[in-house]
């Protein structure tokens, strides 16, 4: 038995699309004893048939509606999930290399070494005319 079927393009073929929305062939081409009998059913006068009838016929000719074409997928739900799976794996990787691959901050960078340094600079009078020293 072959794995996939292999359909003949040179007929036309069922589609569902908004941007043309009348396909070449009705969705049901092959109907059943019922379905025979309702499309017998709509030659006659409309106004006879119950709307499940009307629906019934519809789906005949197309799978969807408008409106379930128009219906937003929940695949946003599934791109949101990998990206936050990413970030968090990404996060777990930059936690693991600061604690175990980088090495620890130079002491030059604690605030108090900081403030030192702010205490130095303006009592050097580093750049006293237009830096840091001018706003003091």
């Amino acid at each position: 038995s072959p794995v996939a079927t292999q359909e003949d393009m040179s007929v036309p073929h069922y589609y569902d699309k908004r941007s043309s929305p009348l396909p070449d062939v009705p969705y049901q081409q092959e109907l059943g004893a019922e379905q025979k009998a309702l499309k017998e059913k709509e030659k006659g006068s409309w106004k006879q048939l119950s709307n499940e009838e009307k629906v019934a016929l519809y789906h005949l000719k197309f799978k969807q509606t408008f409106a379930e074409m128009n219906r937003p997928s929940n695949e946003w739900k599934t791109v949101f999930g990998g990206i936050f799976l990413f970030f968090g794996f990404t996060g777990l990787v930059v936690w693991w290399q600061r604690v175990y691959v980088f090495p620890p901050k130079p002491h030059t960078l604690t605030e108090e070494w900081k403030a030192y340094q702010v205490k130095r600079m303006l009592d050097m009078r580093m750049n006293p005319i237009q830096g840091f020293s001018a706003k003091w």
